[in-house]
């Protein structure tokens, strides 16, 4: 049941849902308390007919103040495994299944916070609309967040990551792990493992979007 900070999304999305009426209304969204800290509204980019979506967790510090996804640290490590997987990035569409930045102060710096529950809940109807509007072959999952929005259910990463299976709603839906917990491993002995599994991970959805 959705409670007055977390009303939900649904009555903010326009009644027209293409993708340019749907990012016009975006920055009016009350549907979680997220919007009152937050620079701005971080929507999407990309191809309006992509075949390949991908969907991440929420925007982050760098997103949150250029208004745009995936141009931070983890959204280099991202492109450096589209083009490695064969994938060109203006030919897919990208979007968050939160789409405000979720954050705590530490002295000057915002600290990244996982989006609650509800704020998932709440931002869902943005992201349904999205995928409506693109209508892909494949929709890839980057992380947990991600993915439990776009499922409906809690799912394990490594449990489910690398295969094609089927939404509630009939899309096919591929999981992996999302660019940033690549980042955190950079130092790690096993990096590249994990690298190059993400980059096997986007090769199988490219793959299946091409049918």
């Amino acid at each position: 049941m959705a409670d007055e900070e977390r009303p939900g999304a649904e009555d903010f999305l326009p009644e027209r849902r293409d993708l340019e009426s749907l990012r016009a209304a975006a920055p009016g969204c009350r549907g979680c308390e997220l919007y009152r800290d937050a620079t701005q509204v971080v929507f999407s980019e990309g191809a309006p007919r992509a075949s390949i979506v991908l969907v991440g967790e929420q925007p982050g510090d760098r997103e949150d103040e250029e208004g745009a996804p995936f141009v931070g640290p983890a959204g280099r490590i991202l492109d450096k495994a589209l083009a490695d997987a064969g994938i060109d990035r203006d030919a897919i569409y990208l979007t968050n299944a939160v789409k405000h930045f979720r954050f705590h102060r530490q002295g000057k710096r915002r600290i990244h916070e996982k989006p609650a529950v509800g704020n998932i809940v709440a931002c869902h109807p943005w992201l349904e609309a999205e995928l409506a509007a693109v209508d892909p072959a494949v929709v890839v999952c980057l992380g947990a967040t991600a993915a439990r929005s776009v499922l409906g259910r809690p799912v394990r990463i490594q449990a489910e990551r690398g295969r094609i299976q089927e939404s509630a709603d009939g899309r096919a839906v591929l999981v992996t792990t999302h660019p940033s917990a690549l980042l955190r491993q950079r130092d790690d002995p096993g990096w590249d493992a994990a690298y190059d599994a993400f980059v096997t991970d986007l090769a199988t959805a490219a793959k299946s979007a091409n049918g």
